[in-house]
């Protein structure tokens, strides 16, 4: 493990940056490099700055953590993410691990348990809070495994899912590509793409499946 832990703080209140970063900065061995207020600005801090791990809050504008940590594994597989969260929500936990998050510790846990999560992320292994439910299922977005949208789900890449999420939230070709880095080309490539798997036919009809399989 290296000697000094570079952080990123992600989060867009100022102020839960601030004390993090108070809390932080006057632990031996940790140093707070960046902070970012959304999925756009960790990105470029990211790409800057290299920490060794990013503090992601949950639910932020222009992109959750949960988008942000699935970016990161694209780009970044070497990357560790813990996420910091005021949900105490198996679900939200579940789904950040599939993510690709080493750890989600809620925001009033003591500041040692914050220190003891990332610890055991950059030494290897994961660490997720005792204060959640530990029989965390999977989620499945409110459908169930075996039905016929979930394994249609599976048929696309995990850009391709991301993109489509993106999609159920009302992003435009250009947004989306704002947010990922992508040529709106791209975008639109991907999108052919969702609609080929799916067997879905027009835009209307992408935007339909996408609003219900997310909030189902």
């Amino acid at each position: 493990m290296t000697s000094t832990i570079d952080i990123l703080l992600v989060d867009d209140h100022q102020l839960v940056r601030d004390g993090l970063r108070l809390r932080l900065d006057a632990i031996d061995g940790f140093r707070v490099v960046g902070e970012a207020a959304n999925m756009p600005e960790a990105l470029a801090a990211i790409e800057r700055l290299e920490p060794h791990l990013v503090l992601t809050d949950l639910s932020m504008k222009g992109g959750s953590g949960v988008a942000l940590t699935r970016e990161i594994r694209l780009r970044r597989p070497a990357m560790h993410v813990l996420v910091l969260s005021m949900h105490n929500n198996a679900e939200y936990m579940a789904e950040a691990k599939m993510a690709g998050a080493g750890g989600y510790v809620l925001k009033d846990a003591p500041a040692t348990e914050i220190v003891a999560a990332i610890y055991t992320i950059l030494g290897g292994g994961t660490y997720f809070s005792d204060q959640l439910n530990q029989a965390a299922p999977a989620p499945n977005y409110g459908l169930t495994l075996d039905s016929v949208r979930y394994l249609q789900m599976k048929k696309l890449t995990p850009r391709e899912q991301q993109v489509l999420r993106d999609v159920a939230n009302g992003l435009s070709n250009k947004q989306i590509a704002v947010l990922h880095g992508l040529s709106i080309r791209t975008v639109e490539t991907h999108r052919m793409s969702i609609k080929r798997k799916l067997d879905i036919e027009g835009q209307a009809e992408l935007i339909k499946f996408a609003v219900e399989f997310f909030n189902a």
